[in-house]
């Protein structure tokens, strides 16, 4: 099972784990970005000085089997063993990628995931999913492959852009409202204007052990580890539309307009109160804006969603609420519906 470290001070938490494990080589995966911003605040570290780092260039797109082979060559070369360690420094895009690496090299090798970004600290850093992007769609090759450990510290979050932030908040927002009514609360009057770093890790860190707690439950994702996909199914065909073409938007953007557009189908289906609907539709287009499309782009949308992983046959599979913390899984519903959820998300 995963271990989940809070962090004060990144450099002695890490000398704490790296001690724990035995290893023979140690590698560090980066993207250009966090080589940049992020590996200097581990390098003071004579080991980390000295392990071999292998840097991919960033952005979701490169989150591609051709960068999953240059990890794999870098390991081959630089001769590394089933007895080696990787360190995947980054956002979702390289804890996703370095997963997916570590646990197909050698049939499997240990890793450790330092998010770097908010969106990786709340979201794929935990819970054991890996995998590359392929033809297209998102996250269509991977593996359930957990890290030994996960170290979470507020010291790169200062680091990161107010959208950074708002990416991965989008998670922590989905989580809340999977959770409990105080939790929610707490999320709606956090201040994204003024940000608290202290009171944002803290969070962060209510925000990954609901995640841990339903990973916990089911980790392969037969049944209740379903709820952690509130948002995805729609919020994945806005992601990929937009992607296609060619006016990528963030992912955790990409989740916010899915959770408007699922809780409408969760109140049409579900009962999910209305007043709450328009609670959370306001404060997501109020810090999220809005995604732009026609109902000309229907068809395409709907079809991304066919592809999306979740599907049995071509039912497309929901995640859904009757209330906050009410979770309804294996909600399936017909185009037509779905079609009046993007009207809904359109006109409101």
């Amino acid at each position: 099972m995963q271990q989940i470290i809070k962090s004060n001070k990144i450099t002695d938490d890490l000398v704490y784990i790296l001690d724990k494990i035995k290893f023979d080589k140690l590698f560090i995966l980066t993207d250009e970005h966090t080589d940049i911003h992020c590996y200097p605040l581990i390098s003071s570290l004579l080991i980390i000085n000295e392990a071999k780092r292998v840097v991919v260039p960033a952005g979701d797109s490169n989150k591609s089997i051709e960068n999953l082979a240059h990890v794999w060559k870098f390991l081959t070369a630089n001769g590394a063993t089933r007895h080696s360690l990787l360190i995947n420094l980054g956002g979702g895009m390289i804890t996703d990628l370095g997963g997916f690496a570590a646990a197909t090299f050698k049939r499997g090798i240990t890793y450790i995931n330092i998010p770097t970004t908010l969106l990786g600290a709340v979201d794929a850093a935990v819970g054991g999913k890996t995998g590359i992007n392929f033809e297209g769609y998102k996250n269509e090759i991977g593996a359930f492959y957990p890290a030994k450990y996960i170290i979470i510290s507020s010291e790169f979050m200062n680091t990161l852009t107010p959208k950074d932030i708002l990416s991965g908040y989008a998670e922590m927002i989905k989580h809340a409202l999977l959770d409990s009514e105080s939790t929610w609360r707490k999320i709606l009057e956090f201040d994204l204007k003024n940000i608290d770093y202290k009171l944002l890790n803290d969070l962060v860190m209510e925000s990954v052990s609901i995640k841990q707690r339903i990973v916990e439950q089911d980790p392969f994702e037969k049944n209740i580890r379903k709820a952690l996909n509130l948002g995805h199914t729609i919020g994945h065909a806005f992601e990929s539309f937009a992607l296609d073409n060619e006016r990528p938007v963030p992912h955790g953007y990409a989740v916010a307009w899915g959770v408007v557009a699922e809780l409408y189908l969760s109140h049409k289906l579900c009962n999910f109160p209305k007043e709450t609907l328009d609670k959370v539709t306001k404060f997501i287009k109020q810090n999220y804006g809005r995604f732009t499309f026609t109902q000309e782009d229907y068809q395409a949308l709907y079809q991304y969603m066919i592809h999306d992983k979740k599907n049995e046959g071509e039912t497309i599979n929901f995640t859904l609420l009757g209330n906050i913390g009410d979770i309804q899984i294996n909600q399936t519903t017909d185009k037509a519906l779905i079609e009046e959820a993007l009207d809904y998300y359109l006109s409101n």
